[in-house]
C-alpha cells in the first residue's frame, strides 16, 4: 500500500488559528462567557492568527457556544481581518437549506472572511440532539456525505461527479452571492478523515479530543484525496489544546480546571461551569491518585501546558509529525487573561 507523501512545513509558514467554545466559569453568567470570548477573538486578530472558530455544543453549563452562526455575526463585527467560523456546525442537527442560509448571509456581510466547518457529531445529549433534528432518527453515516453535497450546492460550489439532490437543486441560498464561504470538514474519526479526502476538501482533525488516532486519520485523508473544484492537493489542519505559563509548575496549576472537566467527561458526570484553579486543585487532590493518573495519562485535559519555549517545540513536533497546512489552538481555562496570555505568548514565539 502507498501513501501520499507527507508535506514538510516549517512552523513560520505554518498558520496559527484558535477555536473557542465560550466557555462559562463558576460565578459567570453566558453573557460573561460571551464577552470573554469576543476579547479573545479581537486578541487573537490583533495578534495575526488565521482564523478564529466557535464550536457547537447544547445542554452544558460550561459552554456558552450553542449557535455558531449567530456568533459569529456578532463576531466577525468586532475583528477587522481574521476569518471568522465554526468549529463547526454540526449538520445532522440542521436543515441543510438553513446552514447554507446563514452562511451564506455571513459572507455576503465579511466577503472573503467566513469559514463553515461541519461536524457529524451531535454537539448534544440524545435527548437535546432528539429535540434539535428534523427527524426522530437524525442523520446517519450514509446520510452525511449527500447532506454535506447539498450544502455545498447550495452555496454554489458543485463538485465534478457528485449530483446534490433535486431539492437542492432548485434552491439557492442567497439570491445574488459574488462569493462562498470556505467549507471544511471537521472530525476525530478516520470516517470523517477518508470522506474529507473522497469530496476534494479541506480537514480539520479534533486532535485535541485526544483519541490516539491523529496520524493514520492524516495518513487516511491525504490517501483518500481526490483533486476538486475546491482543492488541488491537500489540505489538513490540526488542532491542540494548549495552556502557557511562565512556569511548568503554573501552567499545571491553570490546567487543573480543564482536567476536572475532562474527568467529568470521562466518567459522565453532569458538567458544572469551569472551576477556578484552586478550586480544581482542591477536587483534583480528592481523587485516587492511581485511578486518577490512569484517567489522565488517556484523557489529559490540556495536552500542551508548559512554558512558551516548550509549547512551541511540542507544536512544532505535532506539524512535523502530521504535516499539517494548518494549526489551530484552544483551550479550557478559568479565566480570559489565561487564554489571552496563551495567544500572546505562542504567537510571539511561533515561527521565532
Amino acid at each position: 500500500m502507498t501513501t501520499a507523501a507527507v508535506p514538510s512545513s516549517a512552523p513560520a509558514s505554518v498558520p496559527l488559528s484558535v477555536l473557542d467554545t465560550a466557555p462559562v466559569s463558576a460565578g459567570a453568567t453566558s453573557g460573561d462567557a460571551l464577552a470573554a470570548t469576543t476579547r479573545l477573538a479581537a486578541a487573537a486578530d490583533s495578534l495575526g492568527y488565521h482564523r478564529f472558530w466557535v464550536a457547537e455544543h447544547h445542554a452544558m453549563p460550561a459552554v456558552a457556544s450553542t449557535s455558531p452562526g449567530v456568533l459569529l455575526a456578532h463576531l466577525a463585527a468586532a475583528t477587522r481581518r481574521i476569518r471568522v467560523g465554526s468549529g463547526g456546525v454540526m449538520l445532522p442537527n440542521h436543515p441543510s437549506l438553513v446552514v447554507a442560509e446563514q452562511f451564506a448571509m455571513l459572507e455576503a456581510l465579511h466577503p472573503g472572511r467566513v469559514d463553515l466547518g461541519i461536524g457529524r457529531a451531535p454537539g448534544a445529549d440524545p435527548t437535546t440532539a432528539a429535540a434539535l433534528r428534523r427527524t426522530v432518527e437524525g442523520l446517519g453515516h450514509e446520510d452525511f456525505p449527500a447532506e454535506v453535497i447539498d450544502v455545498l450546492a447550495l452555496l454554489g460550489v458543485r463538485l465534478d461527479g457528485l449530483a446534490p439532490s433535486a431539492r437542492a437543486q432548485r434552491l439557492t441560498a442567497t439570491p445574488v452571492a459574488t462569493s462562498s464561504p470556505e467549507v471544511w470538514l471537521l472530525g476525530s474519526s478516520l470516517f470523517s478523515a477518508e470522506l474529507a479526502g473522497s469530496l476534494g476538501l479541506p480537514f480539520s482533525y479534533a486532535h485535541h479530543f485526544n483519541t490516539g488516532h491523529t496520524l493514520q486519520a492524516a495518513e487516511t485523508y491525504r490517501r483518500a484525496f481526490r483533486p476538486s473544484v475546491v482543492l488541488d492537493v491537500p489540505r489538513l489542519m490540526v488542532s491542540a489544546s494548549v495552556l502557557v505559563a511562565d512556569s511548568d509548575e503554573e501552567a499545571q496549576f491553570l490546567a487543573g480546571p480543564s482536567r476536572v472537566m475532562a474527568l467529568s467527561l470521562r466518567t459522565g458526570r453532569p458538567l458544572a461551569p469551569i472551576l477556578s484553579p484552586e478550586d480544581a486543585a482542591t477536587a483534583l487532590a480528592e481523587l485516587d491518585p492511581t485511578a486518577a493518573a490512569e484517567l489522565f495519562a488517556k484523557v489529559p485535559g490540556t495536552q500542551v501546558a508548559t512554558t512558551a519555549d516548550r509549547a512551541v517545540a511540542e507544536l512544532t513536533d505535532l506539524v512535523a509529525r502530521t504535516g499539517a497546512a494548518e494549526l489551530m489552538v484552544t483551550g479550557t481555562a478559568y479565566d480570559v487573561e489565561t487564554r489571552i496570555g496563551t495567544l500572546k505568548a505562542l504567537a510571539a514565539g511561533w515561527g521565532g
